[in-house]
């Protein structure tokens, strides 16, 4: 049925089933299925249900809609309107159900506005029973825009003193023009006399006495003007009008409707089956069309519906809250798909704590083993050599299917890093790094709090030492890779390092090797580290200072490691241990 209410023997029939004082208005512009199926259980339960289609669905489809519900007579059809979003349309098409349902069932007490993906949580008997102990009660979100938060897009009282002649989905550019022209031009639309503006949820419940007074009120005419140019009406033409009519408005809304920090609701799935019983809501809306599990569980006899509860959507909140959160942050060290890191939300570019030690390959003898088996972490060579990835056994592939390609590693050494340590979670990531490295990765390394940073200055120039290369050659890469650190250790030490970070010159490391060895180990184990028994065997240094002083002749100053003496270092003595003595008082 249509239009007007009809008398008929089949609207009889349906006023002898309205049993119940609540009246179900349904907004449908899709997923007709499981419209049909939402409208049925209402109607089971002694609900009439108006049901407005947007004129927008062609009338093939529409007619089939109207034709799988024509066994239903509690079950009517509104005079259709053309709906976009954001404009006047939804509200028009809501205004004709509505005085559709109040014509035609005397008896309704309550009005609740539904749409087609809304599903009944709990049985229709309790949310009757709910709003007949609250018979004067209007339940919608009605805040003044000074005082909601969910407003997107800029607009807050804009919405009620501009015009929005043009859809902002469709005519985005022409919406956005309009905007300007009108602010550059001052101008402004008068509020009509005696509103209010308030703002709030499209989804509400109004009692019949505030719903008539709205669908009646002599100003009508003026008030759906004013509305027609208002932007987004449905979430303010209700919840500003109510405010003059209604003598006990409770601002919330008996719908479960969450949306995400764009204002886009969220849709729930049948993974969310537990999360909506926990949330003891009478309705829940968007729900997925293919959630089957969901319509089946809650579209059910009383005996396994949810149990009586007051309705408390903050159950949930918190979860919803933290859902947006990861959203916007994500997990710290997880790139994925829908959420690329970006610094000024993230919590942390990586996951996990990591070590990372420069020099110490080219002091010690097998260091890699050595530091494996004392602290028991996972230790790879260069990661970020400039020719290839060394990973721990020098593997092609690591977790993840990273691989050592050099040119792949190079594309993002920041996604490298954090795909590594992600991948390995739970086991402590350390590896080599230096001047002969490539240094994309230098300022994610100082910048990260995770990272643990051992910098044994000038040790790169081992590596020279024990070459065979001409010593001209020699220089000239030892100036260039003595460049290179010095840019490093700038951004170890700059204002923006966050890592733990410990710089030591050659020299002062190799004066006291096992001291500055303990305290790396008890970083990286903690509380559990045990002492030191023996170093790794440090390769032989015998005439390096000699090297470096010939360094300086030719004209290169080598400074990064430190006051190195042209003779050997002279091996620290071994202090014997005193005998035990009594002191008596």
């Amino acid at each position: 049925m249509t239009g007007t209410p009809d008398l008929g023997p089949e609207t009889v029939k349906a006023l002898a089933r309205a049993t119940t004082s609540l009246g179900i208005v349904m907004l449908v512009h899709n997923a007709f299925n499981r419209a049909e199926q939402a409208a049925r259980h209402w109607a089971a339960s002694g609900c009439p249900v108006v049901i407005h289609v947007d004129r927008n669905v062609p009338s093939a489809e529409y007619r089939a809609f109207v034709e799988a519900l024509s066994d239903e007579p509690l079950v009517m059809f509104s005079t259709r309107h053309r709906c976009e979003w954001g404009n006047w349309g939804i509200v028009a098409g809501t205004q004709a159900a509505s005085e559709l349902l109040l014509a035609t069932f005397r008896d309704v007490r309550h009005v609740y506005l539904a749409s087609g993906s809304c599903l009944p949580l709990r049985p229709v008997q309790e949310l009757i029973d709910y709003l007949a102990e609250r018979p004067r009660t209007d339940f919608i979100e009605s805040a003044t825009t000074a005082d909601v938060p969910w407003t997107i897009g800029g607009l807050d009282e804009e919405r009620f003193t501009l015009r929005f002649p043009f859809s902002w989905k469709k005519s985005r550019k022409l919406f956005d023009r309009y905007v300007q022209l009108q602010r550059k031009l001052k101008m402004k639309r008068k509020i009509p006399l005696g509103l209010v503006p308030h703002m709030g949820s499209q989804w509400w419940c109004l009692t019949r006495r505030t719903l008539s007074a709205i669908l009646q009120d002599p100003d009508r005419d003026t008030y759906d003007r004013y509305f027609r140019k208002v932007w987004i009406p449905d979430e303010s033409y209700f919840q500003t009008l109510c405010r003059l009519y209604s003598t006990d408005v409770q601002s919330r809304s008996l719908t479960l409707s969450k949306f995400d920090h764009q204002g886009k609701p969220h849709i729930f799935y049948d993974d969310h089956l537990q999360l909506l019983r926990r949330s003891d809501c009478f309705v829940a809306r968007k729900i997925w069309p293919k959630a089957d599990l969901l319509y089946e569980s809650f579209l059910t006899d009383e005996e396994h519906a949810m149990k009586k509860a007051e309705p408390n959507r903050g159950k949930i909140d918190r979860v919803f809250s933290r859902a947006t959160d990861l959203r916007m942050r994500g997990r710290p060290g997880l790139y994925m798909q829908s959420r690329f890191p970006f610094d000024q939300w993230n919590d942390g570019r990586t996951c996990a704590p990591y070590s990372v030690f420069e020099g110490f390959m080219d002091i010690f003898e097998n260091w890699e083993e050595w530091l494996a088996a004392n602290t028991g972490a996972r230790v790879h060579g260069h990661l970020f050599s400039e020719n290839w990835v060394q990973f721990a056994g020098r593997e092609t592939t690591f977790a993840g299917a990273l691989t050592d390609s050099a040119q792949m590693r190079d594309y993002n050494s920041r996604s490298f890093l954090t795909n590594l340590l992600w991948n390995t979670r739970g086991e402590h990531q350390c590896f080599q790094f230096g001047p002969w490295d490539s240094q994309y990765i230098s300022w994610d390394l100082a910048t990260d709090p995770n990272a643990r940073i051992y910098v044994i200055t000038g040790a790169w120039a081992l590596q020279h030492f024990r070459s065979n290369a001409d010593f001209s050659d020699i220089r000239r890469d030892a100036a260039w890779r003595q460049k290179v650190e010095a840019e490093h250790l700038l951004a170890l030490q700059s204002q923006w390092a966050k890592g733990k970070i410990r710089l030591l010159s050659m020299t002062e490391f190799i004066e006291s090797p096992m001291e500055h060895l303990q305290t790396i180990i008890d970083d990286i184990v903690g509380d559990g580290a045990r002492r030191l028994t023996e170093a790794p065997r440090m390769h032989n240094l015998k005439g390096f200072g000699k090297f470096l002083q010939t360094l300086k002749n030719e004209g290169m100053h080598p400074y990064l490691m430190g006051d190195y003496p042209m003779d050997d270092l002279p091996e620290r003595p071994r202090q014997r241990m005193r005998k035990p003595y009594l002191v008596k008082k």
